[in-house]
């Protein structure tokens, strides 16, 4: 019985992307991952955690929402709608990657762990809807974005690199320093969404909705400490990086990240001093999101795969040539030059 060739084998048989099209293609992921962040978080800030009441039908009688629902269906609707347009980019990324030669599993296996993540946090957006915003569920629903975002940048960076064993460009205490940085981050995300769960932006205009049962002041001081321990890292780990003479790199990465993090310090004075309006509590989400990038591309950067790995050359012209002189007639082989006397 013949063997039968899944879809993606039949794909990488008829086509051959280049290696800047699986990179653009593991960029797309990272933008992606970033635009449900922010629509996610536009879903909360304009109320329309409910607006579509049920999952994964907008209504009990209808797949999308109705005139009735007004605009809080929409955006509800319309974020669940963008997840099948992060799977179709995640997608792309999946067959460009298994299509291109030589065959990188290493790149496929990072498309396929997001997909699942986007399959996984498609569940728990429905269970947030079906629990009534339950803040802890709706943390665990950004977690696993933030999640989606770091197999992204992951994915875009081991597009661009190659498949040896990792090999570090600077000392281990300095790359421990910037591993540092990044749980350090971490923290600060997990923390800011406490903040968010006990703060005043509930999801929907129901009273019903709960909130974390902390002190929201306190939670936003102890948010604030670890954005003044990031940035300190920060800071230590450029004056380190200089020491060492580390490549250009990493030091270039470090200094976008101190951008980020102005931009994300000043919005969010701007927003505790203004009530948290929530145009301002959106761009510090966008904020959050271009920190945790800039503090992975760091960490990332500070370690060498090589080159991407090169397409093999045809070989389909020499084959045909030599095959066409092994099959050729005696009539047609060019004579021999008679023998010099």
């Amino acid at each position: 019985m013949p063997n039968t060739l899944n879809p993606l084998e039949l794909i990488a048989r008829r086509w051959q992307p280049s290696a800047r099209f699986v990179e653009r293609a593991a960029l797309a992921t990272v933008i992606m991952a970033v635009i449900i962040v922010v629509t996610g978080g536009a879903v909360r800030l304009t109320e329309s955690g409910l607006g579509c009441p049920t999952w994964p039908t907008c209504t009990a009688e209808s797949l999308t929402p109705t005139p009735a629902m007004g605009i809080n269906g929409i955006v509800e609707f319309g974020n669940r709608a963008l997840t099948g347009v992060l799977c179709v980019i995640v997608g792309l990324f999946i067959i460009a990657a298994r299509a291109r030669h030589p065959r990188r599993r290493s790149l496929t296996r990072l498309g396929w762990a997001q997909f699942w993540i986007v399959m996984g946090n498609a569940v728990v957006g429905g269970i947030t809807v079906l629990t009534g915003l339950n803040p802890y569920i709706v943390s665990s629903h950004f977690l696993l974005s933030t999640g989606l975002l770091t197999v992204a940048v992951v994915s875009w960076k081991r597009a661009g690199e190659g498949d040896g064993e990792p090999r570090g460009l600077v000392a281990r205490p300095v790359r421990q320093l910037a591993f540092v940085l990044v749980l350090a981050t971490a923290a600060l995300t997990v923390i800011g969404t406490v903040v968010t769960g006990s703060g005043q932006h509930a999801g929907d205009a129901s009273k019903d909705v709960h909130r974390i049962p902390l002190d929201w002041q306190e939670i936003t001081q102890l948010h604030v400490d670890f954005v003044y321990i990031v940035v300190g890292l920060s800071v230590a780990l450029w004056f380190t990086l200089r020491a060492v003479k580390a490549p250009a790199a990493p030091r270039r990465a470090v200094l976008e990240l101190f951008g980020c993090l102005l931009f994300q310090g000043v919005i969010g004075y701007v927003q505790y001093f203004n009530g948290q309006p929530e145009l301002i509590v959106g761009l510090h989400m966008f904020g959050s999101t271009l920190v945790w990038i800039g503090v992975l591309r760091i960490f990332l950067a500070l370690r060498d795969r090589g080159p991407v790995p090169a397409a093999p050359e045809s070989t389909t012209d020499a084959t045909d040539a030599g095959d066409a002189t092994e099959t050729a007639s005696p009539a047609e082989q060019p004579a021999k030059a008679p023998a010099a006397r």
